[in-house]
């Protein structure tokens, strides 16, 4: 399976795009249900989308390439935008409804939308609704379905309360207090939920410690065939034409926000450069940018490169690093670190999260004890010292034995079956 550009283009329409076919869902007429004698039919619903957002916006495009491939299923998606939208392809249906920016949280958007999603889910008449999103989310699908016999499955692509709370073991005072607050309304929401999925262990294992127990753990995917070690052959092309260095280069993709823990990492590096010369490259978009950028002004080892939309490049720039640097110890899984291991690249990653289970799973790199920018500092020494190639080797065989997207995406679809009434 090779989700393509044929799928944003037809599918995921680009803000941009919204803005020049402006509608109203909430007056017009909808076209028919797709594929009406599919097996099951899911309806997808986040406030998790942006057109520079990371791993839910992979993973939602990736099921779309599985349902146009499988006509025995169909999906419906409804994701906020900057304006109403409509755009299906065979088997799929992308509803987009109008809804104001999240502040300081760009480029996220409220989903207000409720007696439109209502109408929505009573056209499209779903199976099984998934919710992405823990904040307002959960209680537009209760609305919309109300009084039908549709479960509802909860995806935990976020640990939200560790986001208040990274280490609640050692908080106090006002952080703790919203943690614990975060928690008690994960216990709340989870009552309207007949499923939660989450991609890791550490996932899993915080939500049952909070009382969540059902709870079923499918890691995500990657496109074998797009994230491949063969593009390591382009690696002096690509750093040339972004103004990398052509010695040891570690880089991070992702979203520029605080809970990525990016201070950790820039505390880290300039002791990790003055011991082996190693440069740092920091790519993606975020409410962080700004300051990332004010801070590394006086770091000549640091570089910030700008979200990439582009995927044959996004590619070939995680295959070109030789080390994937992950220092957010709050994953609930880490796509970009498994793009990264496909791609042949090791990955340094706090010791724990979804990221570091990865990295131990496959012995694949180097984990640091999480939070601390000295033990950061000493493992990415270290990591580099490596055979880096053999464990670039160890990446791709992981990758490789249980993350194509079609496995994964059969196991979900297995699990909606289990929950469907009969």
């Amino acid at each position: 399976m090779n989700p393509t550009a044929s799928v944003s283009d037809r599918i995921f329409l680009s803000d941009a795009a919204l803005r020049a076919t402006p509608l109203d869902l909430g007056q017009m007429t909808v076209p028919p249900p797709l594929r009406p004698d599919a097996r099951l039919g899911v309806l997808d619903i986040t406030e998790f989308y942006g057109d520079t957002t990371g791993g839910i916006r992979t993973y939602l495009r990736a099921k779309a390439q599985y349902v146009e491939a499988h006509p025995e299923f169909r999906d419906v998606l409804v994701l906020p935008g900057s304006r109403d939208a409509l755009s299906g392809m065979d088997g799929v249906r992308c509803y987009r409804l109008r809804g104001p920016r999240v502040p300081t949280q760009a480029p996220y958007r409220f989903m207000l939308a409720t007696r439109t999603n209502r109408r929505i889910v009573v056209h499209e008449a779903p199976d099984v609704i998934e919710v992405g999103s823990p904040g307002l989310v959960p209680w537009i699908a209760r609305f919309a379905a109300r009084g039908l016999a549709v479960p509802v499955v909860a995806f935990y692509h976020s640990n939200f309360p560790r986001v208040f709370a990274p280490f609640p073991e050692s908080s106090g005072g006002f952080r703790r207090a919203l943690g614990d607050l975060a928690w008690k309304y994960a216990r709340a929401i989870d009552k309207h939920f007949a499923h939660t999925i989450a991609c890791s262990e550490f996932a899993a294992a915080d939500l049952r410690r909070a009382g969540v127990d059902r709870v079923t753990r499918i890691p995500l995917g990657v496109d074998l065939a797009h994230y491949h070690p063969a593009r390591r052959a382009r690696r002096d092309d690509v750093r040339r034409r972004l103004g990398l260095t052509t010695g040891p280069l570690a880089g991070f993709v992702g979203r520029f926000a605080a809970e990525k823990e990016l201070d950790v990492l820039l505390d880290a590096w300039p002791r990790v450069h003055a011991r082996n010369g190693a440069d740092l490259v920091l790519i993606g978009a975020g409410p962080m940018h700004e300051r990332l950028v004010s801070r590394v002004r006086d770091m000549p080892c640091v570089h910030i490169l700008p979200y990439e939309t582009d995927r044959d490049r996004l590619a070939d720039l995680l295959a070109s690093l030789d080390v994937y640097a992950a220092p957010c110890s709050v994953e609930t899984f880490g796509l970009s670190a498994l793009e990264a291991l496909s791609s042949g690249t090791p990955v340094l990653a706090a010791d724990r999260g979804g990221i570091g289970e990865q990295v131990q799973a496959s012995g694949a790199g180097r984990v640091f004890n999480s939070g601390v920018a000295a033990s950061l500092a000493e493992e990415a020494v270290a990591l580099f010292a490596s055979d880096l190639a053999a464990l670039g080797a160890l990446g791709r065989r992981y990758a490789e034995a249980d993350h194509s997207w079609e496995s994964v995406f059969d196991r979900i679809f297995a699990l909606y079956a289990t929950l469907v009434p009969r």
